[in-house]
């Protein structure tokens, strides 16, 4: 066994086995997350990571909340409001955010009908309106206990976990994502004629307010890279996949949502997987090729929580390894800010901010 070819257990990839159609799949209400409409997709045991598409209605005031593990989140469709100053700002379609482990969230009004891809590093603990009381805890045993009373089966975690059938048994009716309709995937990934003049904001970044990087010298793929994390080697972006990706490693995990376009992914079916399509690529996942398919533009979000490395084939030399360092220089290239990991002396946001004081949210 060489360093090149231990990486991956014999498998026969299915071109599924890490992936979830969100569009096939049931809003599903859980008691521990108040206002919250889910459509669960991962939840781990070891880490206490979960991944959802969270749905919010129109009109709702949502429940103070305490993330006691960071969590990223991408809007899908709709707009809300988050009311607190000094950060007060509109969070709208396109909107991608980051918030650090610790933060407390209040002061989000939902205007229109939101769906969002959530992933959760970590328990989320909702207030009561006193500002200190738990109401209850929402953790990735919850999200694994949604899914199987509702006859979902999530997605593996490991690639030993793939070896393992997956039963596809809802038992609810499935409500696609407002993104499966072509034109709301194009409004989500279009970048505006004009870039917003909207101040910059700490905690979230505005996605189609600046267009995709691209090197002239690999003119196929473009990069809108949003967090890089030198503590973790998490990095977070929207990827423009207009090529052939050729054989890889995924050293680290990595996961991507479909929103536009469609991917050919594995052995998959000849006409790939569209917009809604999420997948999960546990640690040394291998392809040995990922590819567009037609001719819209294939888009997709992606974190990617480790390196990626780069081959000609089974057994071949090391030919490029990607890793967060990679990644901070297209961004640098690119010109655009990187939301903050954390946010030294931003008192608004603090779990244990006292009530009462200066701090606003």
């Amino acid at each position: 066994m060489t360093a090149t070819t231990g990486y991956s257990p014999d498998i026969v990839p299915t071109g599924i086995e890490g992936g979830a159609d969100t569009n096939a799949l049931p809003w599903i209400e859980s008691p521990q997350a108040p206002g919250w409409r889910i459509k669960p997709l991962r939840a781990s045991n070891e880490s206490g990571v979960f991944s959802m598409i969270l749905g919010l209605d129109a009109g709702v005031a949502l429940r103070m909340t305490v993330h006691l593990g960071a969590a990223d989140l991408f809007v899908l469709s709709g707009r809300m409001r988050y009311t607190q100053e000094p950060l007060a700002a509109t969070i709208e379609t396109g909107t991608w955010g980051y918030i650090p482990a610790n933060s407390r969230v209040e002061g989000l009004e939902v205007d229109e009908d939101v769906e969002i891809l959530l992933n959760s590093h970590g328990p989320v603990a909702f207030l009561d309106t006193d500002g200190h009381s738990i109401t209850s805890i929402l953790t990735a045993l919850d999200i694994e206990a949604a899914a199987h009373a509702n006859g979902l089966s999530l997605v593996p975690n490991s690639l030993a976990e793939c070896m393992v059938p997956r039963p596809e048994v809802a038992t609810a009716e499935p409500t696609p994502l407002a993104i499966a309709e072509q034109a709301a995937s194009q409004t989500l990934v279009a970048a505006k004629s004009v870039a917003s003049d909207a101040p910059t904001h700490p905690h979230f970044v505005d996605t189609t307010a600046f267009d995709f990087f691209v090197d002239p010298e690999v003119p196929e793929f473009g990069y809108k890279i949003l967090r890089v994390s030198e503590e973790t080697g998490h990095v977070s972006m929207i990827f423009k996949h207009n090529g052939v990706a050729g054989p890889h490693y995924h050293l680290g995990a990595a996961d991507f949502l479909v929103i536009s376009g469609r991917i050919g992914y594995r052995a998959g079916p000849p006409e790939g997987f569209g917009a809604g399509m999420w997948f999960y690529e546990p640690a040394g996942a291998r392809h040995e090729a990922t590819q567009q398919l037609g001719d819209e533009d294939l888009i997709y979000t992606a974190c990617v929580y480790g390196p990626v490395q780069f081959d000609e084939g089974a057994g071949t030399p090391i030919a490029m390894v990607l890793s967060w360092m990679q990644y901070k220089a297209i961004a640098e290239a690119a010109g655009t800010p990187l939301v903050a990991n954390v946010f030294e002396g931003d008192a608004s946001l603090l779990a244990w901010a006292p009530l009462g004081s200066d701090a606003t949210g």
